[in-house]
């Protein structure tokens, strides 16, 4: 994957770049009113003179992409499409000025790879020694206006008619056809593919970009929270997730995505919660340990064992670090462990071995289970045995016995399955028979905890509930209203909680990943109306944003479906898409 035009660029959708040379063609904008300019966009900014972006189509590898984009009264169409090596892009101005504003392409060579930009005339070139690439526009270009924020080379161009760019100076006319040619080949594929389809796909391609620190494809969270963090941010289900949605096309993308986290374990040979790229890791804690469900799926969409064969190790390691680390009294907690700090990160410097990080490492940061919860910290764990954690920790178990068997790893099979079955047989014992589900449990006084999250539902995709526990646990807790039913679903927290009015965060608001676990969980029973009513409304959920913003969100909030009413949504996350995955596993069967 690592060649060719792309939207390789973290730090702006408008930046192109062909690989491996690093030569990157970056659009922007100018006007007039206060001599403003824009250089770098970005999907899903909120600030106030901020721009606005709605993306389109955008094939993974680049082959044409599509977006508008709305900034201080100006609105432009950006498509953009390679052929035969060669870059085209046609800027098309919807909405203008009384003084006509530019379009700003600059040239440059990004992440200190060799070479150099110039200026020659009305061309741009970039040359490295080995490759040359011009860049030559058609439209009205201004050459007399040097001040523009920029430091490299640029053209400036007039946005009172379209603008066609190529590398192909011969070709330049024909910008607009290639385009539309290409535009025309990659949506006749799609047609037949539902429309959450299209937007967990459109969210995840632009959302992929070049990782010049480790020479790789990755697929961070967001643009936004990468640029945060010094060029990505890769967490541990996120990531996984990540892999599984790009499966459903690209196998290539996946199997990049599941090794990038995986090769992130810290030296303790876990998986952290977050790694970037300055070499901070949480080497504290882990996250939930969905990475062999994820190669168990891949592989059994591919129908090969190549991703299983090449991870297997890491996740056996992995494995083996939960009870060795989080297990007290036959149960798993979660937890977080000091060090000494590597990076010097702030990240470091926060409290560690703490009830607050050991929250973390659930992935559900400020959810209301964990408020109040006692923590050992000579044990480094929450004194809570919890029973999201110990149902993903029977699955992983139970995933990576199956791969075993697949690749012929069978001295770890039996190992697998008496720690999947010791769990289990733990997990039966936070059965609460007065409640009607499987309760968390405080270990310094064994008493059952009551506030109600869908990591209660979890123990359905481990297949430890009867049939008749798992009908009790959906009609009396999925389906209730006063806790997760409702227009909007799955609530993180009972609607009943007092901190669910709250919906900030993990307190209320409904995220991708825990609706696509519980729908997992759903399929492993004979729980035909949960399961189809959890399919559409989580579908209902991701075509409100997507319809009315071109947003796939990081969560929802529970009593309205909006994603853009509080900050800490980020609008542009990748496992938002999740919610469409649930649909296109339900429309293909099991073969997803």
């Amino acid at each position: 994957m690592k060649t060719g035009w792309n939207t390789w660029n973290v730090r702006s959708v408008l930046s192109h770049v062909r690989l491996p040379e690093a030569f990157a063609i970056s659009l922007g904008l100018k006007t007039y009113d206060r001599g403003c300019g824009l250089r770098e966009a970005l999907i899903g900014r909120k600030g106030k003179g901020d721009e606005v972006i709605w993306p389109g189509p955008h094939a993974y590898d680049g082959a044409y992409t599509s977006l508008e984009l709305e900034w201080n009264r100006m609105r432009i169409r950006v498509e953009t499409a390679h052929e035969a090596g060669d870059w085209y892009a046609c800027v098309t101005p919807l909405a203008t000025m009384v003084k006509t504003p530019a379009l700003t392409v600059e040239a440059a060579v990004l992440w200190n790879r060799p070479g150099l930009a110039r200026r020659e005339g009305a061309t741009l070139v970039m040359e490295n020694g080995r490759a040359t690439v011009r860049v030559s526009a058609r439209g009205t270009l201004r050459s007399d206006e040097p001040v523009v924020e920029i430091s490299a080379p640029y053209l400036l161009v007039l946005l009172d008619q379209p603008v066609l760019l190529a590398t192909n100076a011969d070709r330049l006319n024909e910008a607009a056809e290639i385009i539309a040619r290409r535009r025309a080949e990659f949506t006749a594929g799609r047609e037949r593919l539902s429309e959450v389809h299209h937007a967990m796909q459109t969210c995840l391609a632009w959302d992929t970009i070049y990782d010049p620190f480790k020479d790789r494809v990755i697929s961070p969270v967001s643009r936004i929270w990468s640029c945060s963090y010094g060029g990505w941010v890769l967490f541990d289900w996120d990531t996984y997730f990540a892999a599984w949605m790009a499966g459903v096309e690209h196998r290539e993308l996946a199997c990049a995505n599941a090794v990038a986290i995986t090769e992130e374990a810290t030296e303790g040979g876990f998986i952290p919660n977050m790694a970037t790229p300055n070499g901070f890791k949480t080497r504290d804690r882990s996250q939930p340990p969905v990475g062999a469900l994820t190669v168990q799926a891949l592989c059994d969409r591919f129908g090969e064992t190549a991703l299983a064969e090449q991870l297997f190790d890491a996740l056996l390691t992995w494995n083996r670090w939960w009870p060795d680390h989080r297990d007290q009294d036959g149960y798993l907690c979660w937890g977080s462990e000091p060090y000494a700090p590597v990076t010097g990160c702030s990240f470091e410097t926060i409290p560690l071995n703490t009830r607050f990080a050991s929250a973390l490492e659930s992935g559900l940061d400020n959810s209301p289970m964990y408020k109040d919860m006692p923590y050992d910290a000579e044990r480094h764990r929450m004194q809570m045995a919890d029973v999201g954690l110990m149902s993903l920790y029977i699955v992983d178990c139970r995933a990576l016995a199956d791969l075993a068997v697949r690749i012929g790893r069978d001295e770890a099979v039996a190992e697998l399955t008496a720690r999947a079955d010791r769990y289990a047989e733990a997990l039966r014992t936070l059965w609460c028979e007065e409640t009607g589900l499987f309760l968390n449990r405080r270990l310094d006084n064994g008493e059952f905890q009551r506030r109600l999250s869908p990591t209660h539902f979890y123990p359905l995709l481990a297949g430890v509930p009867t049939q008749a526990q798992a009908e009790r646990m959906v009609n009396e807790h999925f389906f209730n209203p006063a806790e997760f039913w409702g227009e909007w679903i799955l609530p993180s927290i009972a609607r009943n909680d007092p901190l669910y009015p709250e919906q900030n965060y993990w307190q209320g608001r409904i995220w991708a990943p825990m609706n696509f676990l519980v729908y997992l969980g759903l399929r492993t029973y004979d729980l035909p109306e949960a399961r189809k009513a959890l399919v559409e409304k989580s579908e209902a959920l991701l075509l409100k944003e997507w319809r009315e913003h071109g947003h796939v969100h990081e969560n929802y909030r529970a009593d309205t479906g909006e994603g853009c009413d509080r900050g800490n949504s980020d609008a542009f996350y990748h496992w938002g898409g999740l919610l469409g995955l649930i649909s296109v596993m339900e429309e293909e069967g099991d073969s997803a």
